[in-house]
């Protein structure tokens, strides 16, 4: 009998309509496909504007867009959508289209919620410091927060890891107390009949790195492009130093790049950890339509390549789950969704991939 089928799950970027609050912040009509419009390629061979394929320039509040995301991400061995989550003290943005997905029942298919709890600023114009929209912590909030997820970790369709929800945290550092927060999640789930949570921490950053579970994590999940895999010590060494003198990791540069198949090799390599962690990989990464200056753009992906990178991921580590980073990430150039040039050809090889490793695995 084969084992089980590693479940693929791609994080989901919900900001491709309009709301108030981006209208005010970036202009009117502003959304994600705003900054992938204006791209412009840097360098000679860069592949910038990156236009989307089949699925066009989609506003999110639409059925059938969401219906035609889902239908292509089940066909290509993508098994669930990981939405990203924007909660501020019961403030919610982006939220429009998870929204009607948990109201309507439809697409059905599987989901799963991550925490974005970073403040909103202007880092995009490069301005770090200029709060748009600010995290504020409390055992008050943690309980009318997890109180609010209730309703979404009770739908049929919301993924779960041994019989319990899975929630993710994408910057756990940042809270005041993470062990404290974590306790009160389960607690209050226990109180609401949700039972056990199987809470994951994203490595997302340096600082949250090491094991989850003195935080009260069940586990960690591993986020790509880890740019300490690629970066020589002499570029690591050359940034510290920068921020010991002008407090910021940012260059003049207007962009750096990187090699893919450096990333993709090394990630390989990389020491598995000694505490539950699964795997991530990307399709590719340019954060150049984002960014006038301090752009990292991955050079050399193919759809060959990333496909490698997914087989070899499961051969080596046969993990339950697998994280795609991402469907939709257009503004960062990552993301498995059709565009012109490639037309669904990433698609097909993460799900060649897939078929592959489960004829092979006894």
């Amino acid at each position: 009998m084969k084992a089980q089928r590693t479940r693929s799950i791609a994080f989901y970027l919900p900001q491709f309509h309009q709301i108030p609050e981006n209208d005010q912040w970036w202009g009117p009509g502003f959304t994600e496909w705003t900054n992938t419009r204006k791209a412009r390629a840097r360098f000679a061979g860069h592949q910038q504007p990156s236009s989307p394929g089949e699925l066009g320039y989609y506003d999110l509040r639409s059925p059938e867009t969401r219906a035609a995301q889902a239908e292509l991400a089940g066909a290509h061995g993508i098994d669930a959508f990981c939405y990203y989550h924007y909660w501020f003290n019961g403030h919610r943005l982006l939220h429009e289209p998870f929204d009607a997905v948990l109201a309507s029942g439809e697409p059905d298919f599987p989901f799963v919620l991550c925490w974005a709890n970073e403040n909103w600023t202007r880092a995009w114009n490069g301005s770090d410091r200029d709060v748009l929209m600010e995290q504020h912590y409390s055992d008050a909030d943690d309980v009318d927060h997890l109180r609010h997820l209730a309703a979404a970790f009770a739908d049929p369709r919301y993924v779960r890891v041994d019989g319990k929800p899975l929630f993710l945290v994408y910057r756990a550092a940042r809270l005041p107390d993470a062990r404290r927060t974590t306790d009160l999640w389960r607690a209050e789930a226990s109180r609401l009949g949700i039972g056990e949570l199987f809470l994951a921490r994203v490595e997302s950053f340096s600082t949250e790195r090491g094991d989850p579970r003195p935080g009260g994590f069940d586990a960690a999940i591993e986020f790509q492009p880890q740019w300490r895999q690629i970066r020589s010590s002499v570029v690591r060494s050359a940034a510290r130093r920068v921020t010991q003198q002008f407090g910021s990791t940012r260059f003049d540069r207007p962009y750096n790049t990187f090699d893919y198949s450096t990333l993709v090799e090394r990630a390989l390599r990389a020491p598995v950890p000694d505490y539950p962690r699964s795997p991530c990989v990307t399709p590719r990464w340019d954060n150049s339509p984002r960014r006038e200056s301090g752009a990292v753009i991955l050079t050399g992906s193919t759809p060959e390549a990333y496909g490698e990178w997914v087989t070899r991921t499961l051969a080596a580590h046969e993990p339950d789950l697998l994280f795609v980073n991402a469907w939709n990430e257009w503004g960062e150039g990552a993301h498995l969704e059709p565009c012109k040039r490639w037309g669904r050809a990433y698609l097909e090889a993460h799900r060649n991939a897939v078929a592959t490793h489960l004829a092979t695995t006894p």
